[in-house]
């Protein structure tokens, strides 16, 4: 398990607790975090689940794949520390991690 810390672009944080080999989209769906869509369930077919990495975890969940990268070009405002929370699987080491969810979804 590990807590995971969503943060609206208004500033209100939302935190849940993980299961590791689930996805950041999947606990944030599951807990009811607003502002991820997720409309493709994780297939990572749409953009609908865009999220900005805290940039102190930005090297520890690493970086897009090249499949990732392409459907980032579907989403709003990406920027160096964007990701799709459905391709960020959870692990012990990223408890703690902090997510800032963007204003709207691609």
């Amino acid at each position: 398990m590990a807590k995971i810390t969503y943060i609206e672009s208004n500033g209100t944080r939302y935190e849940a607790e993980g299961n590791t080999g689930a996805t950041v989209m999947e606990t944030a769906i599951m807990n009811g975090v607003p502002g991820i869509i997720a409309e493709c369930g994780g297939a990572c077919t749409c953009a609908t689940c865009h999220v900005y990495v805290d940039e102190a975890w930005t090297e520890i969940v690493g970086g897009p794949s090249m499949m990732e990268e392409d459907m980032l070009d579907f989403a709003f405002e990406v920027r160096p520390t964007s990701r799709l929370s459905c391709q960020i699987k959870i692990k012990d080491a990223l408890d703690g991690l902090v997510v800032h969810v963007p204003s709207r979804q691609g």
